[in-house]
């Protein structure tokens, strides 16, 4: 699981400046794939090999009474809550602000570590102004200038540092870990209750490593799981209650970075909504397993075809992610609640399945002869050779004459090829094409 890292601090003093130049060289893998919708709220960056999650908010005005200023404020405020280090950053051609030494009041109440990013510095020879930033009582001020880049090695030191203390998961690695997420009041907690619910070995209930839910443990037919619920398990502030749906997303993020499979819960009522698409969306860049859960399911007026109705729009507007297996069902009748651990159980195999390197090339061949690969300016690509590289999710690297002709379009025919011998329900799968001549 990925520790989160919050940026926060009044308005221009270069938050998202920063994010940028810490995630530019190491964004997140995205693919050209319709229907993805993603967020410049939070993005992956790495470190030394280390992998984090930054969160860029916007800027605090502290005292405001405007309406959207308010909700930036709160916004932020959850952004704290939900970061295990928070980067505070001020402008040192502006010097200590009454506005700074709030924000400053505000994180240490959060208990959190907090790193103190001086931005806009011009002169690190002369560092005279530094020393006022010491009176906000975070520690060492770190000066950087995050428009070029100077000195932001050190503050990543220093975030390295602090997340050498951050805990990961320690279950064996035979327990299958299920997050279910999706926004609020789809019934997360009920679904969650009605699986645990059906089954009468469930260990325990322990908080999570993460501070926004709880880990429970059970075990059926002899397979061990943890189940992690996103919702309604932390204290609940008034922040929280008040906030906007958007950072809510953190939270599911978070469980989807511990799990092995996602389940994707929908408002049978409401259908699929922008923040639905973020979170699954994720999941599939991430390589998660997926099932997707309409939830409600008894909610709604139904005749032979509204199941197919619902399940053809649903697909529509995630294009991505066809792969993955839907079922309808009704948490508080429990109805069909059984089959989702079957189903659960599925999807995992499939995300760890290997295939042979001489079945491999064999499905290739077929599907070249079946259609041939496309051509530019007269050059056609060859695929001399494929095999597969990995799981979690099943990646296949292709050798090729030349890797810049490959379409995304002949990748998703040879995806359904492979998808049509072997399956892989419930699971995306990667291609990774490199060049190789066909002398070697």
């Amino acid at each position: 699981m990925k520790p989160v890292v919050a940026i926060v601090g009044r308005p221009n003093v270069g938050k998202s400046t920063l994010f940028n130049r810490l995630t530019r060289s190491h964004l997140a893998i995205v693919e050209d794939y319709p229907g993805v919708t993603r967020d410049r709220l939070y993005q992956d960056a790495e470190w030394n090999d280390r992998k984090f999650t930054l969160i860029d908010t916007g800027g605090i005005e502290v005292k405001s009474d405007d309406t959207i200023l308010s909700r930036v404020r709160k916004q932020a405020q959850v952004a704290m809550e939900e970061a295990d280090v928070i980067i505070f950053m001020c402008d040192i051609r502006v010097g200590v602000t009454v506005e700074d030494m709030e924000i400053a009041n505000m994180l240490r109440r959060t208990k959190k570590e907090v790193i103190l990013a001086v931005n806009k510095v011009e002169n690190f020879n002369k560092l005279d102004d530094i020393y006022e930033y010491y009176q906000l009582g975070l520690g060492e001020p770190y000066p950087i200038s995050a428009s070029h880049g100077m000195n932001t090695g050190d503050l990543l030191d220093r975030l390295m540092e602090l997340l050498d203390d951050f805990e990961d998961d320690d279950y064996e690695p035979d327990v299958i870990k299920i997050a279910v997420v999706g926004r609020p009041n789809v019934g997360k907690s009920s679904l969650t209750n009605a699986i645990l619910g059906q089954e009468r070995s469930i260990v325990s209930n322990i908080p999570g490593t993460t501070r926004d839910a709880i880990d429970t443990p059970f075990e059926r037919n002899g397979q061990r799981y943890v189940i992690v619920d996103t919702a309604g398990m932390r204290r609940k502030s008034k922040v929280a209650e008040t906030t906007t749906e958007r950072y809510s997303v953190i939270r599911s993020l978070r469980a989807v970075d511990r799990c092995d499979a996602v389940l994707m819960v929908i408002n049978a009522e409401e259908g699929l909504i922008e923040q639905d698409k973020k979170i699954v969306g994720y999941a599939h860049e991430q390589g998660k397993a997926i099932i997707l859960v309409v939830n409600k399911w008894d909610l709604i007026e139904k005749d032979d075809k509204t199941s197919a109705v619902m399940e053809k729009k649903i697909r529509s507007e995630l294009l991505f992610l066809q792969y993955a297996p839907m079922i309808f069902v009704s948490a508080e009748t429990k109805q069909r609640v059984s089959r989702i651990l079957d189903m659960v159980n599925v999807a995992v195999e499939q995300n760890n399945t290997r295939i042979s390197t001489s079945v491999l090339n064999e499905i290739i061949r077929d599907a070249v002869q079946l259609n041939p690969p496309p051509s530019d300016k007269g050059k056609r690509l060859k695929i001399m050779y494929a095999t597969q590289s990995g799981v979690k999710p099943p990646t296949f690297v292709l050798f090729v004459n030349e890797p810049e002709i490959m379409h995304f379009s002949y990748e998703r025919f040879l995806e359904n090829k492979i998808r049509e011998n072997f399956g892989f329900e419930g699971t995306p799968i990667r291609f990774v094409v490199r060049k190789r001549s066909a002398e070697e």
